[in-house]
């Protein structure tokens, strides 16, 4: 599984050079897709990244990025697992 990773380069609450040097940190192979996505009202005041189709919110970057990899984590695991109620 090779994430899709969103974020936008014109919301003030992302700085996205930090941004896209840190996501390709957590997966080197991921692509990266920076435009706007139309979050803008929550762009504004806090970063933000779309994994895949889920939105990950954070009041700052470091926040952002562990989020960020605990989701991916989770969808390895889901991917992985053969009994979906194993999954907790």
């Amino acid at each position: 599984m090779t994430p899709i990773f969103k974020i936008c380069d014109r919301c003030k609450g992302t700085n996205v050079t930090s941004l896209k040097r840190k996501l390709k940190e957590l997966d080197p192979t991921a692509t990266i897709d920076i435009r706007c996505h139309n979050l803008c009202g929550i762009g504004r005041d806090k970063p933000f990244v779309i994994v895949g189709h889920i939105p990950v919110i954070a009041d700052n970057e470091t926040e952002l990025l562990a989020k960020v990899a605990d989701l991916i984590q989770t969808k390895k695991k889901a991917l992985d697992c053969d009994d979906p109620g194993k999954l907790k």
